[in-house]
């Protein structure tokens, strides 16, 4: 578990990277057991369309780094070597780590270096776990791992690694299916995230065009459909208070409040100014039935309970007992992070801009 002090410190490094090495984003890494004629390709999608963008230059030692332009929206890249290839993805002006073996580079690598870097590898595993039995078609209709996606998929779906869940394909077939009702579902989930929160996205048309082509044209609701939907629902958050009463967040969202989910550290410089914020907000909102719900992560319990017997919404405690996997599910690298839920007990944004956060309350009321 890191502490918030680790945290806050790496954050502050990756910034002072990205300010001094310009807008672009890096990889760094090694690939050992390469052959003599092994080339390592960089390439990009365009639609399920993989193309050639560049070839990665590898030292004597298998070492590598590389830095390329980031093009202002979130995607996922290979390298391929031969017929492997290894998959990662890149948000804006991150440094990637990946470390790999050769040939076998798409199931002998790691990730490392971001959230969603760590996210995708965990995917990559699951598939590589299920698909070990030799049955590779009987992967896109296992039931557990599908709810287990589903269940990351909508934690962010507006973020590049479910998008990548959703483009992908296994034995020939879709991981999610648009003519599978529940998948479809999913799929919505996440054509709206793109259509809401990255309208200038290239994929963002294609995400709609999906959903809308697939869509039932009744219009009836389908009751295994919505019970399906009700048992995928986002990641639990399940804590303490500082009054040693334990929340779930899944409850409180099932209530048909309106909730924001932050993530936090209240030992952090603009904590202070941050509750404040989300105080304004939460008093214009509350009575027409908005919630926060408020993850702490902080070292110092006497402190954070301090702190926390002031507020009047709902905080717990993320100690380092309790690990970083609140993290890890909603994609989260830095704090504080905003999500809101709507009154459907759905993630429907992911509130990156403070001076935003009262109209996105607003239009979900």
């Amino acid at each position: 578990m890191k502490t918030i002090g680790k945290l806050l410190f790496i954050s502050s490094l990756a910034l002072t990277a990205s300010c001094g090495s310009g807008n672009k984003w890096h990889l760094e890494g090694r690939i050992d057991g390469l052959g003599e004629n092994d080339l390592v390709v960089l390439e990009g999608n365009n639609q399920g369309y993989w193309y050639p963008m560049d070839t990665i230059e590898i030292k004597g030692n298998g070492s590598f780094s590389y830095s390329r332009d980031a093009q202002g929206y979130p995607d996922i890249y290979r390298l391929r070597i031969g017929e492997k290839s290894l998959y990662f993805p890149i948000d804006s002006i991150e440094t990637l780590k990946i470390t790999a073996q050769a040939p076998d580079i798409d199931t002998n690598h790691s990730l490392s270096g971001t959230p969603q870097a760590a996210n995708l590898e965990h995917v990559d595993s699951l598939l590589r776990a299920e698909t070990a039995s030799g049955n590779v078609q009987s992967v896109t209709s296992n039931a557990d791992l599908k709810r287990e996606l589903g269940k990351m998929i909508l934690a962010d779906p507006a973020g590049i690694v479910p998008y990548y869940i959703i483009s992908k394909r296994v034995g020939g077939q879709p991981l999610f299916n648009p003519a599978v009702k529940e998948d479809l579902r999913i799929i919505g989930a996440v054509a709206n995230a793109f259509n809401e929160q990255r309208p200038s996205d290239p994929r963002t048309t294609y995400l709609r065009n999906l959903f809308i082509s697939n869509r039932p044209k009744s219009g009836k609701v389908n009751e295994e459909n919505v019970a399906y939907a009700n048992e995928v629902r986002a990641f639990d958050i399940n804590l303490f208070d500082n009054e040693g009463k334990r929340h779930s967040l899944l409850d409180l969202t099932s209530k048909g409040n309106v909730v924001i989910l932050n993530f936090t550290a209240y030992t952090a410089e603009d904590s202070p100014a941050f509750n404040v914020m989300l105080n304004n907000v939460y008093q214009k909102y509350h009575q027409q039935g908005l919630e926060i719900f408020q993850v702490a992560f902080d070292s110092d319990e006497y402190a954070w309970k301090q702190t926390a017997k002031n507020l009047p919404w709902i905080t717990v405690l993320n100690g380092a007992a309790d690990g970083d996997k609140a993290l890890r599910d909603y994609n989260v690298g830095s704090l504080p992070a905003v999500f809101i839920f709507d009154r459907n007990g759905d993630v429907v944004e992911r509130v990156t801009d403070m001076s935003t956060l009262d109209s996105s309350v607003a239009r979900r009321l």
